[in-house]
């Protein structure tokens, strides 16, 4: 007997993904102690930094109520430093900056800055010689402009801020010479996004501690990320200026610029958060680092000096490096068959020793789908990209005369990209009977500068055109059911799935995780670091309304013509709750299936154990009623309106 597609029975179940998964990063070695963070769901996703002695025991050192976390830019990253014993961080609560001993013992934190939220601070590092954190500031004190950034200093004694660089709308990377006589910074401003145009600058301490003599290294309509100080005093940097992100580097004064290692691979990835870098000095000329390629994250030792290099073999398609300690890498590294995990790379025997997974669990292969990386003909006559996974489950008998419904993946951004590393929610589904394409389109990261322009002034275009043409790809090559075509996307991916359904028909079904629904309405609503997002992707605004118009889901409902579920964080500052309300309300209206699931306590994107489950289950209670199977798992019922 053979069993339906979609309604298999899976080991692989939402209590056991969201009890056992945590996210794991940031692997340092800090004397004899190593530390690092856990990103908690269970614990609504709050990030704590924990420490392992040199017996094997492990502490948290960060307790409730506190939580690593900024808001700057909404992303964060850089949330934390670590200096001689002490966690310096910014506690999400409140914003501010609080300090910690961890050595020799586990203390309680420290406030540094006053208990005010209009300041966030991120990307700190430690400057000895004068005392004090220098790091990117957000104010939002003044309600009636948008939110200043700026780099300032912290005086760690009395907390007092003061200002160093300003002028640019936004900032990252503030890095501390060697010698502590210089700070670098990243800069740009609106409308540009940090993959667009950034600018490289370098100034002098003065005796005072203020920044002078500021000058700029690098501004060619490039995007720079990343730098930082070579032993020598030399600055390396990544660059997109062969058109895609390579190594250069540049000396203090500006001059003698000269590229490292450039060839048609991404040293860097989109700088949505701060605190990034993926090189690592193991010595005064040998630099660690990463490129990605073909969908694969490959480990190279650099010499700065000469330019050659060699790749190093390690167990992980996808990997970073945190650390060089005593020859060996701290690192994280994931696969299509293993979860995350962070530990200690040899470089002299190639062994690997895991410090910490993001789960214990443990599957058998036969319930785990391989990704298949495909190229795929797309508008143009260009190609496109994405990862297909065939459903599986060793306990199954497919129907041969059958094929699996498909679901699309979208991921967000759209300056984002996917890989092929193991995702147990992707697994939820190809383990009941459904194939999933997971859709790198044009726009993403991972494949040069041009790619990644696809998207602009194409937004709601090229997207659309690359997630039909992956679906039609998967159906001219008889691996898909056309009739039985799902899609799914978070935010930015959220937008394409309701442009996909509203303007084209070939998907049959969908789900918004608060996704985008008027274009208008989120260059009006959103936060500073998106405000000007649009004006490449989209158009400039109100100039180009009538694009927006032209573009947004919510103007077309009449166009829309199949159900769609939406979920939503009702704390969301990016895609704020009244997106979602408007699409649903437009689909109530006309009388199509639709289900809204609004999230007390949630935001951009969903952190609490709870509503990680519910909102699974849920899509997957929605897809079994429109295409008519029945699930294997009891599950709570969802309220769909209109459904006859």
């Amino acid at each position: 007997m053979t069993d339906p597609y979609g309604s298999w029975k899976s080991p692989i179940q939402t209590d056991v993904m969201v009890g056992g998964m945590i996210g794991v990063g940031g692997l340092v070695a800090h004397g004899d102690h190593l530390l690092w963070t856990e990103s908690r769901p269970g614990e609504g996703g709050r990030v704590v930094l924990v420490r392992r002695d040199p017996s094997g025991q492990t502490d948290d050192v960060t307790l409730p109520p506190f939580y690593m976390r900024t808001r700057v830019h909404e992303y964060g990253g850089g949330a934390y430093l670590l200096h001689d014993g002490t966690v310096y961080f910014s506690n999400f609560a409140d914003q501010q900056l609080y300090r910690q001993r961890f050595l020799p013992d586990i203390m309680a934190p420290e406030a540094i800055t006053a208990a005010e939220t209009a300041r966030r601070f991120a990307d700190a590092r430690i400057d000895d010689d004068r005392s004090r954190l220098i790091c990117v500031m957000e104010d939002h004190s003044d309600t009636n402009r948008e939110a200043v950034n700026t780099i300032v200093a912290v005086a760690l004694d009395t907390g007092n801020v003061s200002q160093l660089v300003e002028g640019y709308d936004f900032y990252a990377a503030p890095r501390i010479s060697p010698d502590g006589a210089h700070l670098l910074w990243v800069c740009w401003s609106h409308p540009n996004m940090p993959w667009d145009e950034t600018e490289l600058w370098c100034g002098d301490f003065a005796s005072d501690g203020s920044v002078v003599n500021a000058r700029c290294l690098a501004a060619d309509g490039e995007s720079v990320c990343t730098p930082d100080w070579m032993p020598s005093g030399e600055i390396v940097f990544v660059s997109d200026r062969s058109g895609w992100w390579n190594l250069y580097a540049i000396d203090v004064a500006g001059e003698s610029p000269r590229a490292l290692l450039v060839m048609d691979a991404e040293f860097a990835g989109a700088q949505w958060g701060l605190g990034g870098c993926n090189a690592r000095f193991l010595n005064d000329h040998s630099l660690i680092t990463t490129y990605q390629s073909a969908g694969r994250t490959h480990l190279i030792d650099l010499r700065v000096d000469t330019g050659e290099w060699r790749e190093i073999e390690t167990p992980f398609p996808s990997l970073s490096v945190s650390q060089c300690h005593d020859g060996k890498l701290m690192m994280g590294g994931a696969s299509p068959d293993a979860f995350p995990r962070i530990g200690i790379f040899d470089l002299a025997s190639g062994d690997f020793e895991t410090v910490r997974t993001s789960s214990d669990l443990a599957f058998d292969a036969g319930y785990l789908s391989t990704p298949e990386a495909i190229e795929f003909p797309t508008t143009g006559d260009r190609t496109a990209h994405a990862f297909f996974y065939a459903p599986c489950n060793k306990d199954m008998i497919p129907d041969p005369n059958e094929r699996p419904p498909l679901l699309a993946f979208l991921h967000g951004g759209p300056t984002g990209s996917t890989g092929p590393t193991l995702s147990l929610t992707i697994q939820y589904w190809t383990s009941r009977g459904f194939a999933v394409v997971d859709i790198n389109y044009g726009g993403s990261t991972g494949f040069g500068r041009e790619y990644r322009q696809r998207l602009n002034g194409q937004w709601g275009v090229v997207d659309v055109d690359d997630t039909e043409a992956a679906a039609q790809y998967l159906i001219d090559g008889d691996r898909v059911d056309g009739e039985r075509l799902a899609i799914r996307g978070g935010s930015a991916g959220g937008y394409t799935t309701l442009a996909v359904l509203t303007f084209r028909d070939t998907f049959k079904a969908g789900a918004s995780y608060y996704g985008v629904g008027d274009l208008e309405a989120l260059a009006k609503d959103t936060h500073k670091f998106e405000s000007r997002y649009l004006d490449s992707m989209i158009g400039r605004y109100p100039e180009d309304i009538d694009i927006y118009h032209e573009r947004s889901p919510i103007h077309h409902v009449d166009q829309l013509s199949c159900p769609v579920i939406f979920f939503q964080g009702l704390e969301d500052k990016i895609v704020p709750p009244n997106q979602a309300e408007a699409m649903v309300e437009a689909l109530d209206g006309k009388g199509l299936p639709v289900a809204y699931m609004p999230l007390e306590g949630e935001q951009h994107g969903f952190r609490q154990a709870k509503n990680i489950k519910r909102t699974l289950e849920a899509e997957l209670y929605f897809y079994a009623q429109i295409f008519c199977f029945e699930t294997a798992d009891a599950i709570e019922p969802v309220d769909i309106r209109n459904l006859n």
